[in-house]
């Protein structure tokens, strides 16, 4: 049987020195039925020209303005021609057999919509970055394993709530059927909100270990701005309101607003309230069109809450005093965001 074609898609905004990286691991895949695309987000670095002056074999769709995150893949997945898509972004390196590691997970689970590896930290490589994402019922979505030493306690594949779209394959027929990337989010949570939509629809997605990559945690985007702040708080809110069935809503409302004002005494400490608070406007101003979404979503769904409440990660303050419970909030608060 013939390999299934890839068509592996390199987001890049103003990376052009990440390229060096990036670009040079992903020919050098052993998976050889791959054809590569850089989508350059509206650079003003000269990263398009770069690409086609060193690696012509590599093709460029140049958008000519940063139309953010979710536009950005929506517009590669539009010309990709593969059966597979993977989806990668400019500050991570892989190791060669990374692909072919999460084609054979695709091939092994025909129902998993993605797969994703172990990413290890660039410049610590004994460091998890993330093993898959995951979820919280109070709305924090994370990468599983985030910051822990590598000990071998992710080593075993398994079933994850999504992907980061950082580093992950997809079906094509699954994106096709979920939809794209919702544009509204413009960037952050956005592979999340997919990756909920497609376990709706009762698609998987498998955590792979032994495709492994490395990444440079914040090359693109920095530190946590303030700008950056503003459309993260507005997404989890749109994350939980579109795809949460209604029942889900209504349990978990306590740990949702537990989590919120965690959320909003770690931003204030941080002095970043202000953008927190134009975020959350965002959110409401939105809410109109978010719960026009939110029929389609439900009303398409094909799953109940026990295949959710098998994949949702437990809340840190499930146990403990009330005391214990709000610092568990207030600690864990602030880097629930994935990039």
């Amino acid at each position: 049987m013939s390999e299934p074609s890839v068509s592996a898609l390199v987001l890049n905004y103003d990376g052009r020195a990440l390229l060096d990286t990036a670009l040079p691991s992903l020919l050098a895949q052993t998976y050889s039925n791959v054809t590569i695309t850089v989508i350059d987000n509206g650079s003003s670095d000269g990263s398009a020209a770069y690409v086609r002056e060193r690696w012509p074999s590599i093709e460029v769709l140049e958008l000519p303005v940063n139309v953010g995150v979710a536009a950005a893949l929506n517009r590669g997945v539009e010309v990709a021609r593969g059966e597979l898509v993977a989806l990668l972004n400019n500050d991570i390196e892989l190791e060669p057999d990374w692909l072919e590691h999460l084609v054979a997970a695709l091939d092994e689970h025909p129902t998993a919509a993605s797969s994703s590896g172990k990413l290890l930290r660039f410049y610590e490589r004994d460091v998890i970055d993330a093993a898959g994402d995951g979820l919280r019922w109070s709305g924090a979505a994370i990468n599983r394993g985030n910051g822990e030493r590598d000990e071998g306690q992710y080593d075993v594949a398994d079933e994850v709530l999504t992907a980061c779209a950082g580093a992950a394959l997809y079906r094509q027929t699954a994106l096709a059927e979920v939809g794209p990337f919702d544009e509204d989010f413009y960037a952050y949570l956005e592979d999340v909100d997919w990756g909920l939509r497609a376990q709706l629809l009762g698609y998987g997605s498998r955590y792979v270990p032994a495709a492994v990559g490395y990444h440079m945690r914040g090359a693109t985007t920095g530190k946590q701005k303030p700008r950056y702040r503003r459309p993260q708080r507005r997404n989890q809110l749109w994350l939980l309101l579109k795809n949460y069935p209604t029942r889900a809503l209504l349990v978990h409302a306590p740990e949702i607003v537990l989590l919120n004002a965690g959320v909003f005494v770690q931003d204030l400490l941080d002095g970043v309230i202000s953008a927190t608070l134009r975020g959350w406007l965002d959110a409401v101003r939105g809410l109109p069109k978010i719960l026009r979404k939110r029929r389609a979503i439900q009303g398409s769904r094909r799953v109940g809450l026990e295949r959710l409440n098998a994949l949702v990660i437990p809340e840190p303050w499930a146990r403990g005093s009330l005391r214990d419970r709000v610092r568990a909030t207030i600690a864990t608060a602030a880097p629930i965001f994935k990039r």
